[in-house]
């Protein structure tokens, strides 16, 4: 597990380790610049050439610091700082009196060249919350246009650290050194298609500096970690969990195929598909392996079930209804709400209710809507989001507060897919690519939530897991077949590997 801070989090974190645990910030800016110089001299950078981009704060002497150690490798470093210098802070100004005596060091207006061997980017930390303009603007447009290995320190400028938004405009970097912890805005998009090769430098900020308190958000960093449940070798089929899905409307059978395959191929014992009559036989000829049944007998299914799921292609007619009350009202099981199951359950403020209060008494629900979802079920309250323009600007805040008014876990699916619960830390997944963009790949994923909780897996874990290896799925399956080619259905194929 890898901790993904908030801007804020790694000032508090920053501060503890300075001001209560007495490392001294010197050395913690030493350290920085140690873990930047080594990359850049891994990296096997020519010609022996920098150019550093600096501003007056912490950040910019980093910088200062890193032209000082390149000058000691043989480097001729031209350095030009942008900002307010009535503003340079104490570690900034002891950074600049060493330069005095590397001649190696040139302060400029400008660059000199149009190529170096690095451009490092030293402008802005993680607190930046002001869009990027004047002459800070200028700098970056000019830097950005520069021939070389492009370096960021921390986070490229004009990324915010916490929601990966672009503030106007931002360095362009080839890899960035972030230091003692991923910073979100690295990893959120686009904040993550201008950071490059994400490098983590160990300084001496460590979870010592906690004290408690907890980051928010964390993702996994190593597939053990997710691994798949164990399987009893003495099992059976109902060891392994039996799950009743409500998927598919007339003549549209594809997301019952899909969600059923997936959740047999991720180890659940037994699957049931509840749909209209019309889907029978192609259910019946693409997914052997599962029962078929019908809504009229739906109450008898859901005791027989472990796991319940609704909504992957029920579309939002009064059966689809009448199941998704019955499945909320008359069951106590774990339960899975997907797509028009979430937009069902969006019209029904009574149900909403209903389903809330069983939350709250301990029921495992999850739901999985992807953002348009997300945002009708918000506006089921009062106070939800005005637009998508704001739910998509405050993604986790809002996927936190309905998993807050629901007692549910959300996953909140996006192109950096986040799941929620009411309290605790909260999980971002950074697995996957636009191969999964594609009808269908929702679908797969509910079928693997669902059989991970049909084997014991409690919802938040199942949703952790479930969202990680749907990922990993789409970048096996990318890799062989291109972004272009990829299909829901190619998932489930690579989950035999």
């Amino acid at each position: 597990m890898k901790y993904l801070l908030s801007a804020d989090e790694m000032k508090e974190y920053d501060r503890n380790t300075i001001e209560t645990i007495g490392m001294d910030a010197g050395i913690l800016m030493e350290r920085a610049a140690l873990c930047a110089r080594d990359h850049i001299l891994q990296s096997g950078i020519s010609p022996r050439t920098a150019y550093v981009l600096a501003g007056y704060g912490n950040n910019g002497a980093d910088g200062l610091a890193l032209a000082r150690l390149l000058a000691e490798e043989g480097y001729l470093v031209e350095v030009k700082t942008v900002g307010n210098a009535a503003r340079r802070t104490p570690m900034w100004s002891r950074q600049r009196s060493i330069l005095e005596h590397y001649p190696e060091v040139r302060f400029v207006d400008g660059p000199s060249k149009e190529c170096y061997g690095v451009v490092v980017d030293a402008l802005f930390g993680v607190g930046l919350s002001r869009e990027v303009t004047g002459d800070y603007q200028e700098a970056i447009a000019e830097a950005n246009q520069l021939q070389g290995y492009k370096c960021a320190l921390d986070i490229p400028s004009g990324i915010h650290g916490t929601t990966g938004e672009v503030l106007g405009t931002c360095f362009e970097a080839d890899a960035t050194v972030t230091f003692g912890f991923y910073k979100r805005g690295l990893v959120l998009f686009p904040g993550c298609k201008y950071a490059g090769k994400v490098i983590l430098g160990e300084i001496g900020i460590t979870k010592r500096s906690f004290f408690g308190k907890l980051p928010e958000l964390f993702t996994f960093d190593a597939e053990e970690e997710y691994a798949l449940p164990q399987r009893a070798p003495e099992g059976n089929k109902g060891t392994f969990g039996k799950v009743l899905m409500v998927c598919g409307s007339k003549n549209m059978a594809g997301a019952a195929v899909l969600s059923g395959r997936a959740c047999y191929r991720i180890g659940a014992g037994m699957v049931k598909i509840i749909s209209c009559e019309e889907n029978r036989a192609i259910i019946q000829e693409t997914i052997p392996d599962a029962m078929y049944g019908t809504y009229e007998g739906l109450i008898e299914s859901m005791g027989w079930a472990d796991v319940l799921v609704i909504g992957p292609g029920i579309s939002t007619g009064e059966e689809a209804g009448e199941a998704l009350r019955e499945m909320i009202s008359e069951g106590n099981k774990p339960l899975l709400i997907d797509a028009d199951g979430i937009n069902g359950l969006a019209s029904d403020w009574k149900l909403i209710e209903t389903l809330s209060n069983q939350g709250e008494q301990g029921r495992q629900i999850v739901l999985t809507p992807h953002c348009g979802e997300l945002y009708r079920l918000l506006n089921a309250w009062e106070d939800g989001p005005e637009d998508m323009a704001e739910l998509k600007k405050q993604f986790f805040f809002y996927a936190k507060r309905l998993a807050a008014r629901l007692h549910a876990v959300v996953v909140a699916k996006d192109a950096r897919t986040l799941v929620c619960r009411e309290e605790g830390k909260c999980f971002l997944n950074v697995r996957g690519n636009s191969g999964m963009a594609v009808a269908g790949s929702g679908d797969v994923l509910t079928g693997i939530i669902a059989g991970l909780m049909a084997q014991g897996k409690e919802a938040f874990e199942a949703g952790c897991v479930g969202v990680t290896i749907h990922g990993v799925l789409g970048e096996r399956a990318t890799s062989e077949l291109g972004e272009h080619g990829c299909m829901a259905s190619d998932l489930i194929s690579y989950m035999r590997k």
